[in-house]
């Protein structure tokens, strides 16, 4: 390696000078490095841990480290929310680890405990082996403290050990919720002595999932105020607007929240770049852009050539594989096998010694460039990168600068590319810069009384203990009108004033925390039985479905059978010169409507929907050019979801005004549905696969033209409520970027989307314009939505076409 990274402007500017990619960045944005400012440690921080810190290499914190250690010490519930790479771990290691070695001068008894949540191992991986490194510089005495690992990949025969003797247990919440609070009983002497509880990245908590991790953390609660215990919680985060008050959702307990970063940062450059047009033609001739994952692979191989240690951010976890094997086969060809070694691909459903050794190689400097899902995206300390390719608007800007942050962790300066993807939010946002450097990171979004995600942990928190008259308060002001609900459906039996699981089954087992919507599917390699990985219930349908194909490792494979009744996909290793992609029908009915106000002449409206899908063929497209090749008939059998959605309708005389022609309609609502899916991840904390909708030029439900957008996730999660709350300027923007977009009748970049089952047809572009400016022409009158509405906070969504049972993606 280098000794010192060369400046990131001059890696920028190499990148942009080769092979002439010059007219493809679009923006520059400079960020000034930033000096340190220092306090010391506060009373209560113990004088081992500050000698093992010194030694390490830190001489003093930095102010917003001394101010949340000084916070815990005394007992308080505090929230981190400082930029990436500004030592969140240290601020709250410092008091905790004083706390355990407190502990361990008790003449009787355990000793404080702490539990450390992660939303994913390689994150607690990464944890214990910092308070190793930590535990290493001391002066022995930290070795009384014993940190250990509590998750999916601990070995059996360990798990009792941990249980009985470790002092500070690093686990996610997937564990707490299935393999911890279910069986309290053996871990009572644990909670009895649980003095903190640290939740790291606790921005990932959001939507569904979020909701689920603090009904989670309510019954964790419940049960160590049986033991006798109050834990105090240290929550970390990633910048993000109002993280108080986030926190207090999440956890149910009022959090005091430090947000005044005294880090350094070094100088740091970002970079909008935008794939050029190719010759090709796409569905309908709309014209092609270069994909930003062959971008992204050919600016990874550069980068690595050019000795300048990069990350790739990629949304999916084929995306991953796609990025290393491309990149590989370029550094091939350009320096030979040894260095294309030096690449690999990261992602969720590969197994625990495949993602150890990743990790370690990424660490060691082994590895010059990765190619990784979100999974890497959070706290996992890689100091000495000098670039991340963030291929594709991550969704919020909370993520887009955690995944920025990644590189110059060591204090140096740091190069960021955003490469846009032929989608409408990505084509907004490279020529809109200002909605990323001027613009606020978002709230976390959660709704912890959602009843689909509330009803599950009621009858979980009665499995673990009867709920009594107490508990009400903890579990939200729903319980009430729920428990009644489950007494009925014999799922809890009253007895006195409390109320007992009934079942034999355990309770916790029948919630997927993750918005799952079942067993995971395996994925097995049909002539040798050996287990590749697995895939999530719900996108089971459409990626692993028969004939689909499957990249894992840098392998390719054909499924040759989904058995949906095992929850098994056999694949067979291949090398299909095609991709696949599935189409699928969606329907749409409206079972209540919460709020309805009038836009203008017609009608904007939020409440519960049921979408029923399914997965009715698949697609082969040609590799590069995306060609397609042919269309085969799948027998899979159709899913309903129950969720909350907003909906608009317009008139007939909306539509003459508009000059949209009958035969014009469902074309245009079809394109303003696309673009508006879009946009929404503008205005809320979601992206474009958490969220789908549909098209219908008549509606029988509404009786009029009508386009929806829904959340993906059962009861909702409260993105399309943003959407009814922020209407005007989320569809002014949806407006904006259709008419910008360079093409004329319609593109990726604008009204195509890669998830729709129709195959973007009908799309009329011009249609959509004039349709969404009558709407908001009409919308500029009193009582339409953007000001006054105020709305509680609340996947895999689907966008359909303009008939409302057509196919959908």
């Amino acid at each position: 390696m280098k000794p010192r990274p060369d400046p990131p402007a001059t890696v920028l500017d190499r990148l942009t000078g080769a092979r002439g990619r010059q007219d493809r960045l679009t923006h520059t944005e400079h960020l000034p490095a930033r000096a340190a400012r220092y306090a010391i440690w506060p009373p209560g921080v113990r004088p081992e841990i500050v000698a093992a810190v010194e030694k390490s290499g830190i001489a003093q914190p930095w102010t917003h480290q001394a101010e949340a250690s000084s916070l815990a010490i005394h007992g308080q519930n505090v929230v981190i929310a400082t930029g990436t790479a500004s030592g969140k771990s240290l601020a709250y290691l410092a008091p905790v680890l004083s706390a355990l070695l407190d502990g361990t001068e008790a003449p009787n008894g355990r000793g404080a405990t702490c539990l450390y949540l992660s939303p994913t191992k390689a994150l607690a991986a990464d944890q214990l082996r910092r308070m190793g490194e930590l535990r290493a510089a001391g002066d022995g005495s930290l070795d009384r403290i014993r940190p250990a690992a509590y998750d999916g990949d601990t070995p059996f025969q360990e798990r009792e050990w941990v249980r009985q003797y470790a002092s500070l247990v690093l686990t996610n919440p997937d564990m707490l919720h299935r393999g911890i609070l279910p069986a309290h009983a053996r871990w009572a002497s644990f909670l009895r002595a649980l003095r903190y509880v640290v939740i790291d990245e606790c921005h990932t908590y959001r939507g569904v999932f979020g909701s689920h991790v603090a009904q989670v953390l309510r019954r964790l609660r419940r049960l160590c105020a049986r033991y006798g215990s109050e834990p105090v919680f240290l929550l970390a985060s990633a910048t993000s607007a109002e993280p108080g008050l986030s926190a207090r959702r999440l956890t149910g307990l009022p959090v005091t929240e430090v947000t005044d970063d005294g880090s350094p940062r070094g100088e740091t450059v970002f970079a909008l770049w935008e794939p050029p047009l190719t010759e090709l033609h796409g569905e309908l001739g709309a014209p092609v852009r270069r994909s930003a994952t062959a971008e992204a692979a050919d600016l990874l191989a550069d980068l690595v050539l050019d000795r300048t240690r990069t990350v790739a951010f990629v949304r999916s976890r084929r995306g991953a594989e796609l990025i290393s094997v491309i990149a590989q086969e370029h550094l091939a060809e350009a320096a030979g096998h040894a260095v294309a070694r030096r690449v690999a691909a990261y992602r969720g459903g590969y197994l625990p010694e495949e993602r150890r050794a990743l990790e370690r190689a990424l660490h060691s400097g082994q590895l010059l460039g990765l190619a990784a899902t979100s999974a890497l995206e959070l706290g996992v300390d890689v100091a000495g990168l000098d670039a991340v390719l963030i291929v594709g608007y991550p969704g919020t800007r909370a993520s887009l600068w955690q995944q920025a942050g990644r590189a110059g962790r060591s204090g140096q300066g740091a190069l960021a590319v955003l490469i846009a993807r032929d989608d409408p939010l990505d084509t907004y946002l490279v020529h809109h810069p200002e909605s990323l450097f001027r613009q606020p990171v978002e709230s976390t979004v959660l709704d912890p009384d959602n009843p689909h995600v509330l009803a599950p942990h009621l009858c979980a928190a009665a499995a673990e203990l009867p709920l009594g008259e107490t508990d009400l308060e903890l579990f939200g002001p729903s319980t009430p009108l729920l428990l009644p609900q489950l007494e009925r459906r014999g799922m809890l039996r009253k007895r006195g004033s409390s109320y007992f699981w009934t079942r034999r089954e355990r309770a916790a087992d029948a919630i997927d925390i993750r918005g799952g919507s079942g067993t995971p599917v395996r994925v097995v390699e049909a002539d040798t039985g050996r287990l590749l990985g697995t895939v999530d219930a719900g996108s089971a349908h459409t990626s692993v479905h028969t004939g689909a194909v499957h990249l894992h490792q840098g392998r390719t494979y054909l499924v040759q059978e989904l058995d949906l009744e095992e929850a098994v996909a056999l694949v067979v290793e291949a090398d299909p010169s095609y991709s696949t992609v599935a189409r699928d029908t969606t329907a749409i009915s409206v079972l209540s409507t919460d709020h309805e106000v009038a836009w203008g002449r017609g009608r904007l409206c939020f409440g519960s929907v049921e979408v029923t899908n399914q997965v009715v063929s698949f697609l082969r497209r040609r590799l590069i050019t995306g060609e397609v090749l042919g269309e085969t008939k799948l027998d899979l059998p159709p899913r309903t979801l129950r969720t909350r959605a907003v909906w608009w309708c317009v008139t007939d005389e909306q539509l003459d005004d508009a000059a949209v022609l009958p035969e014009e309609l469902p074309g245009a609502a079809h394109a303003a549905e696309h673009a508006s899916i879009g946009l929404l991840p503008l205005f809320a904390t979601c992206d474009r696969w958490d969220i789908g909708g549909v098209s219908v030029p008549l509606h029988p439900d509404t009786g009029l033209p009508t386009v929806f957008v829904y959340d993906g996730h059962p009861g909702g999660a409260g993105f399309a409520e943003r959407g009814f709350q922020r209407a005007r300027e989320w569809l002014g923007a949806t407006l904006a970027a259709i008419r910008a977009c360079e093409c004329e009748r319609g593109c990726p970049s604008c009204i195509q989307s890669p998830k729709c089952g129709n195959g973007n047809d009908p799309l009329d572009k011009p249609g959509a314009v004039r349709l969404l400016r009558q709407l908001l022409t009409d919308g500029g009158e009193p009582g339409v939505p953007g000001t006054d509405i105020e709305a509680e906070p609340g996947g895999q969504g689907r966008e359909a076409g303009s008939t409302g049972a057509g196919p959908s993606a």
